[in-house]
């Protein structure tokens, strides 16, 4: 069973992965049967989440989490944040605030996200 603690240090994990492109960590916190819709609506496998980090088209230069809640699960937890987000794609500066809804399981004793949805707020 996930406890908050194992959530919050998944969350503080993903969160420095993300910012560092640690596609290492990225993947043992990312399902291998990962669905993500990012905020175009676009929906992406893990392979597709990844690769903007291992080329390097990605460069996170901001990310920070507000507005954490959790709901749990009878084997994972729920957990939706808001995120202000800077940095390049593809050489292009971006900037915006998201709200991130994320599922985690445990799996081989780890906690995984399994599905995630990113949303822009205006």
């Amino acid at each position: 069973m996930l406890t908050e603690e194992d959530i919050q240090a998944a969350e503080a994990a993903l969160r420095q992965a993300m910012l560092s492109s640690d596609v290492d960590t990225l993947d043992a916190l990312l399902s291998d049967d990962l669905l993500f819709i990012n905020h175009a609506g676009q929906l992406f496998d893990k392979e597709a989440d990844l690769a903007p980090h291992r080329s390097g088209a990605l460069r996170l230069t901001r990310l920070d989490f507000t507005e954490q809640q959790m709901r749990y699960l009878s084997a994972g937890a729920v957990v939706v944040v808001r995120a202000s987000v800077s940095g390049e794609f593809q050489g292009a500066r971006f900037e915006g605030d998201f709200r991130y809804t994320r599922v985690w399981q445990l799996v081989d004793d780890a906690p995984q996200v399994i599905t995630a949805h990113c949303t822009a707020l205006g």
